[in-house]
Parts: C-alpha cells; structure tokens; sequence
C-alpha cells in the first residue's frame, strides 16, 4: 500500500511533453526550451518526462528522441516524394508513443507538413498544443489558417508581424521575441578560431552556408564554390588563386557523418586548390567572416543578428519551384527583407544565383564602403525589431522562457481541476 502511495505521489510530480523538431534550427530551440522547462517545473516542485522527435542538441539535454530529425528532414516536392516510405513509418512512431503516453502537452516546433498531422491527433486525443516557430502561412498556403484554428491551442510566433497575422484570425498568438535575438555574440577569438580551424588570420574570410539539409547542400554549395574561384582569381587568365581569401562552411548538426563525408568531398571536388575549410561553429563563423554567402533560411536571420554582411542565395528542383512561383505571396524571399520591409540584403533566386552574380554583390561588400555600412546598419535595426522589450529586475525573460510559461500555461488550463477550455 505504501509503495503504491508513494508511485501515485511520484507519477503525479512527473509531466510528460511531447515536443517536436524536425529541422536544425528547430531543433536547437527545442533543447533551449527542454532546459527551461525543466527548471519552470522545478520550481513548482514537478518534474519533466520529455520525449519525441529531435535532434542531437535535444538529445544532449536529456530528451528522449522517439524519432530522430536527421530522419525526417527532406525539402521540396519532388524530395519528399522519394522519401514517402521512411518519412510515414517515421510518423507512425510519433503517433504510438503519443496514443500510449499520453503526454500533458504538446510542443510543435516549425515543420508543418509533419506537424500539421500531429497536431490534428494531438487535438483528437484532448492533448494541448503549442506551436512554436510558425510555419509560413502569410506566405503560402494560407488555407492553412483553418488547421491552426481546429487544432492548436496557442502559437508561439518569432516575428513581431506574425502576431497580427494571427490574431487577426481569431487565432491566440504571441510574439515571444527571437531566441536569436537575445543570444551573446561569440567570445572566441580570431586567432583562436583560427586556430582551432586551419584558418589563416591574415585573410578575408568568406562564410559559406549552404543550408541545413543535405538536399540543399548539394544544390547551392557548387555554385558558392564556383563563386569562390571567380572572386579568388586575380583575372580570367589567371594560373592559381591568390592567397587572399579563406572560405568557410558551417555544417548543421543534423547531417548525418555520411552526409558529412558528402559535404567534405563535395568542397574537396569544387574547391581543391582553393583555401576552404569545413567547420561546426556557424556563430563563430559568421562573427569573423568578412561577409557571406547564405542559403534562404533561418542562417540568414542569424547572420544579420550577428551583423555580417551577406547574399541570399537559394536553388530547389524545377518543379518545386514551378509550384512556389504559383502560390508564394510575398515581395520578398528573404525573411531578413520581410522584416526590414525593403531590399536590405541581395536576394539571387533559381536562376540568378550565378557565381558571377554572386561575385558582383559581394564584392560590394567588401570594402568599408557606403553598400557595407548601409546594410550594417538595416541588420542592427533588424536586431531591434527580433528583441521583446525585456522586462526588468528578476521577471525578465527571454523569448525560451517565454515559451516555456505558454506551455505550463496551456498543459494546468488542460489540467482534469480546470474546466476551462486550454485556448
């Protein structure tokens, strides 16, 4: 009796989440997050049982990976097709472990296609969902909208025009600030980096950002090293490089070590005879690199939080792109111009992502001219605009503490002692 009184007592301290992510970026949200859930938990005297779909990072914080995000992160129409069999035996896991656990909360980080789905048994089954990092639907498909109604209890958005968007719809949203916005700029040093790295410090360094999946990878990194020899070069006659550029790429900790060894050989391929090097550090990276070269996605947002100077550049399959141009209804691709509400940055898309076009918009930027300085000054306002005004003394939070209070928020209304509904 005494030992059945004392599992009640403990399984009732113990709150099971489900949290998802399915992409690098996601996923390093999602272990901030596991952290300060934890200890938001802890200090009401509870403890977590974190589980469900992630990444290394996550994995490292002490949450259970049910189903890893390497094994769901394919892009594009085509891409996803051909990847059909794995991704749906991959979501079946997913929706097991939440029929069987029955978990208090949900967290859904990003990722639609999938999340989309889960969301819907989640609702189905009574479970509370949050949804972190909206997908999106201001974009695109905003038919949408009517799944985020149905079957989210409350959108954790990380641009400030995101909430109107949503709330506009009837929709309970909150802009939580951009957990990027609110993170220290590396402390490492030059010569350290280059150190640790093979970098020559004597030399501009380019940065090199492919994206976080190995289908972007394989499509934008031969041309940024295509770029990487036309600016190298001292004339088109030229024998050999000169020695004045080292250019690196970050790689996401997603990548699988096969994918790794792919990225290697690809820059060994396309960039032999050239000073390239492959690092883990993207922050860093980007922090002393002179500017950069960065794939569409959420490493442009933390290039300009860092405020280096860069070009977007993005490439898909014809036939992903046939369907974007058809449905995408935004001026911009970049989200760095979306915020800024202007062309801040160079934005070379499908067929102008050339590497002598490349090389044209770069080059600007280079110098200590009026082109850098102007765009250094529209990153540090876009800076501004990713940061929620911080409270002061000792209630203030960052944009993951935020999060984290939504999610205990929506788990006690859903409590059996609330009648209420959990939106």
């Amino acid at each position: 009796m005494g030992s059945s009184i004392r599992h009640n007592i403990v399984s009732h301290m113990v709150r099971k989440i489900f949290i998802s992510a399915g992409e690098a970026s996601g996923e390093h949200y999602g272990a901030l997050l596991i952290d300060s859930l934890r200890q938001q938990l802890a200090s009401k005297g509870l403890q977590a049982e974190l589980f469900g779909m992630g990444g290394p990072r996550m994995a490292a914080a002490g949450f259970e990976r049910i189903v890893r995000a390497e094994d769901m992160a394919v892009m594009g129409v085509t891409e996803v097709v051909r990847h059909l069999p794995r991704i749906y035996r991959e979501y079946r896991k997913l929706l097991n472990v939440i029929r069987t656990r029955r978990p208090d909360v949900a967290v859904l980080i990003d990722f639609p296609d999938v999340h989309f789905k889960l969301a819907r048994e989640l609702h189905r089954l009574g479970i509370p969902v949050v949804y972190f990092v909206s997908p999106q639907l201001w974009a695109w498909k905003k038919h949408r909208i009517e799944l985020v109604r149905k079957y989210v209890d409350r959108m954790a958005v990380i641009f400030p025009f995101e909430e109107d968007f949503y709330r506009e719809r009837g929709i309970p949203a909150e802009f939580v600030g951009h957990p990027l916005a609110e993170l220290p700029l590396p402390t490492i040093s030059r010569q350290e980096f280059a150190a640790r790295t093979g970098l020559h410090p004597e030399r501009t360094w380019i940065g090199l950002l492919p994206g976080s999946r190995m289908k972007e990878i394989e499509g934008n990194l031969p041309e940024m090293l295509e770029m990487a020899w036309r600016l190298s070069l001292p004339h088109p006659a030229a024998a050999h490089p000169t020695e004045t550029y080292d250019f690196v790429i970050p790689l996401a900790p997603t990548l699988t070590s096969e994918q790794r060894e792919r990225v290697y050989q690809v820059a060994e391929d396309r960039g032999g005879g050239l000073s390239v090097r492959v690092v883990d550090d993207a922050r860093a990276a980007l922090f002393h690199a002179r500017a950069s070269v960065v794939a569409s996605g959420t490493a442009t947002v933390e290039a300009a939080l860092i405020g280096n100077p860069f070009v977007v550049v993005y490439r898909v399959s014809p036939v992903t792109y046939a369907v974007a141009r058809r449905v995408v209804d935004v001026p911009h691709v970049a989200m760095v111009n979306l915020i800024a509400g202007q062309r801040l940055v160079p934005e070379l898309i499908q067929h102008d992502f050339t590497a002598a076009k490349i090389v044209q918009h770069l080059e600007m930027l280079l110098p200590d001219d009026q082109p850098r300085q102007s765009m250094m000054q529209g990153l540090a306002e876009i800076r501004t605009a990713l940061r929620v005004r911080q409270q002061s003394g000792p209630e203030a939070t960052g944009a993951i503490q935020r999060v984290a209070a939504i999610v205990l928020e929506s788990m006690a209304a859903n409590s059996p002692g609330n009648t209420g509904p959990a939106r």
